[in-house]
């Protein structure tokens, strides 16, 4: 297993959230040394850590343990399949429902990380 690796995305998927090390280390219950180290690789996490690190991000154990093209990849996919029999009608509606759930996910993680 390559802690490196698992550091790299778990510190990528933090900034994701807008959340310093200090932030997450306190949401998961952990130091800030113990958080910095993981995401360096100097040290192991357990599974407990690394279950509460994936719940804080909001990101599957997977996406943490694993490269992620392949998962998004398959998730690209399995868009196209829901869509390919939509109308134009349709295309212009979900752009919007999405320009408008983006905005809102944008929005709310900021609000989040002032607070």
């Amino acid at each position: 297993m390559d802690y490196y690796k698992i550091g790299q995305r778990i510190r990528k998927f933090r900034k994701a959230n807008n959340l310093s090390q200090e932030q997450l280390a306190e949401k998961i219950g952990i130091s800030v040394t113990h958080l910095s180290h993981i995401e360096t690789g100097n040290t192991k996490l357990s599974l407990q850590v690394l279950v509460n690190i994936a719940d804080c991000l909001s990101v599957q154990t997977d996406e943490l343990l694993y490269d992620t093209n392949i998962k998004n990849s398959y998730l690209k996919e399995e868009i196209l399949d829901i869509i390919s029999n939509c109308s134009t009608q349709d295309f212009y509606i979900l752009r919007d429902i999405i320009k408008a759930a983006k905005y809102s996910l944008d929005k709310y993680k900021n609000q989040n990380s002032n607070s």
